[in-house]
């Protein structure tokens, strides 16, 4: 515990272009303590960084695992591990989102509405949701990461290009 008796993440936040944001993430095998410890640093760092979701490569851990809220804003957020996204409905849906790894970027991204989930918990428990609301595109966003994809590569070609300046700013602190 720091001396603001708030926990401590060991891992820092990943920020774009860091290369492990671009690699598809390898299936968890072992439900172990090394999981349980990924899956507090992705807690403590949601909090600090007041995400929505945050997903393991974002952390530096190329695994399928990610992290989101409930529908319960008081809750603790769901732990999602070797998560599938199916039974895709509705019409795709515009709406702006940001992303803890692109920090100061956001931009219009089209979705489907609703979507099923199915994934395993922290002890290796299958179970499956269903969202028509932001719970829906949270998961999305989050299976994107796994997938190696970022919002820059979904937004509009005009929100593209109004971020670019700000892209181009994160990779020159990367080199430099």
């Amino acid at each position: 515990m720091s001396e603001s008796n708030e926990a401590k993440s060991r891992r820092r936040l990943v920020l774009y272009p860091d290369p492990v944001l671009r690699r598809r993430a390898d299936p968890v095998i072992a439900f172990d303590d090394s999981l349980r410890e990924l899956l507090a640093d992705l807690r403590i760092l949601m909090k600090q960084h007041h995400g929505a979701g945050i997903a393991a490569p974002q952390a530096g851990a190329s695994l399928r695992v990610f992290l989101a809220g409930s529908e319960d804003p008081d809750a603790e957020p769901v732990a999602f591990v070797n998560p599938r996204l199916h039974d895709f409905a509705g019409e795709g849906v515009a709406a702006s989102e940001g992303c803890l790894s692109l920090p100061h970027i956001e931009g219009e991204v089209l979705r489907p509405k609703e979507v099923s989930i199915t994934a395993f918990d922290a002890e290796g428990r299958e179970f499956t949701l269903r969202s028509d609301g932001f719970l829906a595109r949270v998961w999305q966003h989050e299976m994107d990461h796994l997938e190696g994809v970022l919002i820059i590569d979904r937004m509009r070609t005009l929100d593209r290009l109004a971020n670019r300046r700000a892209v181009k700013e994160l990779e020159a602190a990367a080199e430099g």
